[in-house]
């Protein structure tokens, strides 16, 4: 069983971090096997909804879970749904679709952003506490993220950047959804319900334009991608909501920041270059992930705990 501490969700929001740099680079091929990104979207997430549903109900057989015992509100039913569309549907479409439109060193500095919005809205909705250890972290991460795109990326008031914008606003949305629901639920079971809700939108949508053959007709190696991306997903979920649930929002996203550097590590290895030219901006986020867990650590808010994992 996982500890339920504020220090146990930041190591479980470093390996979230790992997670999401490796899947990020794993992407990047996966999206080159798929002709239409929202069908490619819609079968990795079909494959993360099935993994945690087949987790969420393995951990509860073999450790139950004290949220079997509590009851359902119309509260946790909409905050499900919530979490379902907001944050599994919605946004990977919006994504994936300004990813097509935009360069990557754009859609990767505003999906980076994702720690103002969450710092935005976790301070006044979940009363969290921000010392100056925090602004000192999401500065250092932010420009070192400017710093990795080699200066501070063009951005145009596009169609692709609104895209990737409006999903990453949905994300932070989603987080401070995530963090009053978790207290109740366990991270598996709200990973499944999210993932579970988003996909049956997804597929929704996906009929409703006219591409639910492009999704039937996939072939071996598609699904191959949809497999290893899907499972990648699915990892990044459950360890995602576990450390929201011991950790602060701000934190965690903080953290999250890092993956940046496992990224950038392997697609250097990937195309034999050297790591020196992003020196810069790679120290700048780490040296603001460690400045993040110091804060974390010496922040003293009311952190309510969750069932386990």
């Amino acid at each position: 069983m996982i500890p339920r501490t504020r220090t146990a969700g930041i190591v479980l929001a470093l390996i979230t971090a790992a997670i999401s740099g490796v899947s990020i680079f794993v992407n990047g091929y996966g999206t080159k096997h798929f002709a239409d990104a929202t069908v490619y979207t819609t079968s990795k997430n079909l494959v993360a909804a099935v993994a945690l549903a087949v987790l969420a109900f393995g951990a509860r057989r073999v450790h139950p879970s004290p949220d079997r015992h509590v009851p359902l509100t119309i509260r946790d039913r909409w905050g499900f749904l919530a979490v379902g569309i907001v944050g599994g549907a919605v946004p990977f479409v919006l994504f994936f679709e300004g990813l097509k439109r935009a360069s990557s060193t754009d859609a990767a500095f505003l999906q980076k952003t994702l720690v103002i919005w969450v710092a935005v809205l976790a301070v006044p909705l979940l009363r969290e506490r921000l010392n100056w250890g925090h602004l000192a972290a999401i500065v250092l991460l932010i420009v070192g993220q400017a710093r990795l795109a080699s200066g501070w990326p063009t951005l145009r008031a596009d169609a692709a950047s609104t895209l990737i914008l409006a999903a990453t606003l949905c994300w932070a949305i989603e987080v401070v959804i995530a963090k009053q629901l978790l207290p109740r639920r366990s991270a598996l079971t709200l990973g499944a319900v999210r993932m579970g809700v988003g996909v049956v939108a997804l597929l929704g949508w996906v009929a409703v334009t006219g591409r639910l053959h492009s999704l039937a007709s996939l072939g071996a190696g598609a699904w191959g991608w949809a497999l290893l991306t899907g499972g990648l997903l699915c990892a990044y979920v459950a360890c995602w909501f576990a450390a929201l649930a011991r950790a602060q929002a701000v934190d965690v996203t903080a953290v999250l920041v890092g993956g940046a550097i496992v990224t950038a590590a392997l697609n250097a290895a990937a195309q034999g270059v050297a790591l020196r030219p992003q020196a810069g901006g790679l120290v700048l986020i780490g040296v603001g992930v460690v400045v993040a867990c110091l804060a974390s650590v010496r922040a003293r808010p009311p952190v309510v705990l969750a069932s386990p994992l």
